[in-house]
């Protein structure tokens, strides 16, 4: 489009001022800028490209009873399941940013083509719910509070320190990695609640295209308590996505208890044995009815955010088929990968939280005895980590400049770890003392330096 005279001064009187353009000028200047998008402070299209090597921690793949291991019996009975070869499923510990960007750009890609390709995500990112990351867990017959690992404290920070702004950023820039590392005919399923569900579907439709949109489910579940100022909130979203107009799809049914006017012939109904009533099966609708988990589900294992194996179970069957590839990259207590193992897929989990991997760790464990009890075959799978080459990503000082520059900017880098973790943990910084860089509550705190372990002596 031609801009007039009166345009053209308007712009560079703004230029030469150093003041950023009116609005206006973004649609004027840019044609391809003329649609709807979401704008938000900080945008960019620049996706993080970083590769770095992952590092095995264990490998699980021999999942053995308690009886098993301690008096080695029954290691060839042929009624037990047998362990898969070839795939090796994943969960991996770290920053999932670098985590897709290290599986999307480095050499776990191609093991991950030669698999047919990352079939289905689902994720459930981090909600606006506050910087407690603390929960109560039971442990011999013991509550005992965990409580936010620096890690999260830096994610919290990092997601929503500045509001909507950094939570739109960090999902935009997870979400167009995960894209990329999707199949053609693979989906995404986005889980939120009412406190982000806007923002997640901009931001879906920024990434993946309006026209990709497939459904918007609903979740309805009934824990939780009553409101008396506002209805009671009892549903959650989960936006499904395709990466192209060729997406897998396999129909679920489930129960309708319509009358035969409703067009069912006698011969489709049922009588359910509990409650004596006539049912058919029909397609399943975009509103799922589908319990939470509560305190008495055996599949309960003490996480907050747990969500019922139910719901995966029934977006691991419809978008996905046996031996394909999924991921959850917020794998939290790992009903994801769970359901995964149980329904005959392959799987990728990836957490921030030290505590989030040990539950999946142990959950995954529990399911291949579950398995080979069964007699049916499981997958081994290993526990990865970015090590410390996370910790040098973070300290991020170019070696191409001058020494005296990169001394300068990694005493500035110390400087601003030791006022974060200070702030983190709410203590005093102190400068009287060479070995404590803090106090709190009357006892002086130690800090390690940012990119090496804390040793057990000062």
């Amino acid at each position: 489009m031609k801009l007039t005279d009166n345009e053209i001064r308007d712009i560079r009187k703004h230029l030469e001022a150093g003041k950023p353009l009116p609005e206006k000028y973004r649609f004027l200047l840019f044609d391809d800028k003329r649609e709807v998008e979401l704008v938000w402070n900080g945008k960019t299209n620049e996706v993080c490209n970083i590769v770095l090597p992952f590092q095995v921690i264990e490998q699980v793949d021999e999942p053995r009873s308690e009886k098993e291991q301690k008096l080695n019996l029954e290691l060839f009975d042929q009624h037990t399941g047998r362990q898969i070869k070839g795939w090796t499923n994943k969960l991996i510990w770290g920053d999932n940013k670098l985590i897709l960007s290290s599986l999307k750009n480095g050499p776990l890609r191609q093991e991950i083509e030669a698999q047919g390709g990352l079939k289905l995500i689902y994720i459930d990112p981090p909600f606006d719910v506050g910087a407690d990351f603390s929960m109560d867990v039971e442990i011999g017959g013991e509550t005992l509070t965990k409580r936010a690992g620096i890690l999260e404290e830096l994610a919290y920070r990092d997601t929503w320190g500045k509001g909507a702004d950094s939570f739109i950023s960090m999902i935009y820039e997870r979400l167009a990695l995960m894209r990329d590392l999707m199949a053609d005919n693979g989906s995404i399923y986005v889980h939120c609640d009412w406190r982000v569900d806007g923002y997640v579907r901009m931001v879906l439709d920024e990434v993946f295209g309006r026209e990709r949109h497939i459904n918007e489910v609903i979740w309805l579940y009934k824990t939780g308590g009553a409101s008396k100022d506002r209805w009671a909130r009892k549903h959650d979203m989960l936006f499904l996505y395709g990466k192209s107009d060729a997406w897998i799809f396999n129909p679920q049914k489930e129960r309708s208890y319509m009358m035969h006017k409703y067009g069912f012939k006698k011969s489709d109904f049922q009588i359910d044995p509990e409650t004596g009533l006539q049912y058919s099966m029909v397609y399943s609708r975009d509103v799922w009815d589908l319990p939470s988990v509560g305190s008495e589900t055996f599949e309960r294992v003490g996480y907050p955010t747990q969500k019922p194996e139910a719901l995966l179970e029934r977006i691991i069957k419809a978008s996905s088929n046996e031996g394909d590839l999924v991921a959850d990259f917020f794998c939290g207590s790992g009903t994801a990968m769970a359901v995964a193992e149980k329904l005959n897929r392959k799987w990728i989990g990836a957490d921030l939280g030290k505590f989030a991997i040990h539950t999946t760790r142990k959950r995954m464990i529990n399911v291949q005895r579950q398995l080979k009890q069964e007699g049916k075959s499981w997958r081994a799978f290993e526990i990865l980590n970015l090590g410390k080459y996370e910790r040098q990503h973070y300290i991020g000082i170019n070696p191409d400049l001058r020494e005296e520059e990169r001394r300068r900017q990694l005493d500035k880098k110390e400087r601003d770890f030791l006022d974060l973790i200070l702030s983190a943990y709410h203590a005093e910084p102190v400068a009287q003392f060479k070995a404590f860089q803090g106090k709190k509550a009357g006892r002086l705190v130690a800090i390690g330096p940012v990119n090496l372990p804390v040793t057990a002596f000062l």
